[in-house]
């Protein structure tokens, strides 16, 4: 019977790791990963300081962050131009925030392409996920 738990696990991990996520993603997991890509391209860790700025400011475009998600996203937003109400972004207001890699890829490569006409950086991703982490 352990033989069985252990392959079972073994198992999920095995196809955890072939689809490139992992059985537990939390929003440290995300900071972590776009670290070590910042660092592998040669840039430094997130800063919180950096991300609060980056994200209440535009960036040549006329969108910016905050324009939906609010300039401190610890509460319920609204969709500058849909009006749909977008959930916290903070972590510690939004357990749901941070955990499914397809999300976080899907919606940080939208957004960023909506604000900077770009894909973003894996430093600016670390510096605005820094900042939403220190929101308590």
């Amino acid at each position: 019977m352990q033989w069985f738990r252990f392959s079972a696990l073994a198992g999920a991990v095995a196809l955890s790791l072939a689809f490139g996520t992992a059985l537990a993603d939390s929003p440290t997991s995300f900071l972590d990963r776009f670290n070590a890509e910042a660092r592998s391209a040669g840039e430094g860790p997130g800063n919180a300081a950096r991300g609060q700025e980056f994200f209440n400011q535009t960036h040549g475009n006329e969108w910016k962050c905050a324009a939906c998600h609010g300039a401190v996203p610890t509460g319920k937003a609204e969709h500058a131009v849909t009006h749909k109400i977008i959930e916290p972004m903070a972590p510690a207001f939004n357990a749901q925030r941070f955990t499914d890699p397809a999300k976080v890829d899907k919606w940080f490569r939208r957004n960023c392409k909506d604000v900077l006409a770009r894909e973003c950086t894996a430093r600016e991703k670390a510096d605005v996920l820094a900042w939403l982490i220190s929101l308590k």
